[in-house]
């Protein structure tokens, strides 16, 4: 089953096209080193919750929506491997350095995959 690099940020709403412009190339990076599967989501039902939410967990404005993205890989160590590559991409060098969302409140992080059903 495959490894999942997940992620949540808050991007200005101003700053979106940004955003998806930035996805789409990077999602070409990624997966020309490797990757099973990029993905990027825009909020569409996601309520401002009493205690937890996605909102919530990246602090987002009002002037901001949430995005969820996630990068499937074959393990763990490909992952490694695929993720050292990208960062030394220089196709992304200046993107990474002037994101159009504050980086400081991104969510990310690797999981194995323990389930996965498909139709």
């Amino acid at each position: 089953m495959p490894y999942v690099d997940g992620f949540v940020v808050a991007v200005p709403n101003e700053k979106l096209e940004a955003y998806k412009e930035l996805a789409r190339k990077a999602g070409d990076v990624w997966m020309e080193y490797g990757a099973l599967a990029y993905v990027e989501c825009t909020a569409d039902d996601v309520p401002y919750g009493e205690l937890t939410s996605f909102p919530r967990a990246v602090q987002a404005k009002d002037d901001e929506i949430v995005v969820f993205s996630w990068i499937t890989y074959e393990s763990r160590e490909q992952r490694d491997a695929i993720n050292s590559k990208v960062m030394e991409d220089p196709r992304l060098k200046d993107d990474m350095a002037n994101m159009p969302f504050d980086g400081k409140r991104m969510i990310y992080g690797g999981f194995k995959s323990f389930l996965e059903l498909e139709r």
